[in-house]
């Protein structure tokens, strides 16, 4: 059996050091654990960026001086090979630290306060050579009181890790069961890609893949749903509905391990009015970072975790939200 236990303690190492060191020595921090040519993707307004300096500067210092005494609470870690040959290591959960200094024009609160990600790291000859950081500002946003979105048709809230609170694969977990926890995601994943133009949600067709009391956490702005007949109607009859020109992208980092399965990739598609509460305007955009973090039990899936980059949507149509926001609840007079 090929484990992944180097991988995994390199990045458990990385991300213990940068817990602990000052906002000035997170770039110190990654010139130790990543590759010269390291890549990292993150959602809007990061981007993407290259090498530890332009890492630390854009994503992690101005992080680490607003959150101060942040820690990494994870909810899912695994490892292991994905469809793309590399092997990759993904930590899923909250970064939690007392909000002391603003952020992206969010009035500091001086509370605790979370950030919900998902880091996939790519790991090749002893270091991490791609990073895909993705964490939901606007739920960021909301509970520093802030909402710049419509009401939404599910529920967001700081969400929980996996109801059994077996996420955590520091050992690594038995090759046979990541097999056929991929097996069940995959299933599912074909059969919602043979119908994703139409605008039927066949009710039937996720009885075969999902449990009945599955959990939908999705990003800030569409919200949570329990129960299958709750996620057609508060998600996917909605985004089936009222968005149109769907173009799906390759999978990226793939991957099961135990009772889990994920993966990042994005879509294309075109607003013809009513998702997230907003008008169309019949412009295709970038639906950047869409993640996945499925949960299987009994022989379904039980839970799921969604990022979507809603910041970049948004942008690519004319709307800056940051600014946006600052200008209204933060002003700088």
């Amino acid at each position: 059996m090929a484990g992944f236990q180097k991988e995994k303690n390199l990045v458990r190492a990385y991300f213990t050091d940068l817990e602990r060191c000052s906002p000035d020595e997170a770039e110190g921090v990654l010139k130790k654990y990543v590759s010269e040519d390291y890549l990292w993707e993150g959602v809007y307004p990061f981007l993407d960026q290259n090498g530890a300096e332009a890492v630390a500067d854009v994503f992690w210092r101005p992080l680490k001086e607003s959150l101060t005494h942040m820690q990494r609470r994870q909810d899912v870690f695994m490892g292991g090979r994905a469809t793309d040959g590399k092997v990759w290591v993904m930590s899923m959960g909250q970064f939690m630290g007392l909000f002391d200094k603003e952020y992206l024009g969010v009035r500091r609160t001086c509370k605790m306060h979370h950030l919900q990600y998902a880091e996939y790291s790519c790991v090749e000859n002893g270091k991490i050579t791609h990073t895909a950081m993705f964490v939901d500002l606007l739920g960021f946003m909301r509970e520093a009181g802030v909402n710049p979105l419509p009401p939404e048709t599910g529920h967001y809230f700081v969400y929980p890790g996996p109801r059994d609170h077996n996420g955590l694969m520091f050992e690594d977990a038995p090759e046979e069961k990541g097999r056929e926890s991929f097996a069940i995601v995959d299933r599912m994943l074909k059969g919602l890609f043979s119908i994703n133009g139409g605008k039927e949600t066949p009710r039937d067709m996720l009885r075969e893949t999902w449990a009945e009391d599955m959990i939908w956490y999705g990003p800030c702005g569409i919200g949570a749903s329990y129960t299958i007949p709750r996620y057609q109607l508060q998600h996917q009859i909605p985004f089936r509905t009222n968005l149109s020109d769907k173009k799906e992208n390759p999978l990226y980092a793939y991957f099961a391990e135990g009772d889990f399965v994920c993966f990042y990739s994005s879509m294309d598609v075109t607003p013809d009015g009513g998702w997230l509460g907003l008008p169309g305007g019949r412009k295709s955009a970038h639906l950047r970072g869409d993640i996945d973090i499925y949960y299987c039990k009994d022989g379904k899936i039980s839970e799921n975790w969604c990022f979507i980059d809603l910041p970049y949507w948004l942008h690519e149509q004319g709307l800056e939200i940051f600014d946006r926001t600052a200008s209204i609840c933060n002003p700088q007079l």
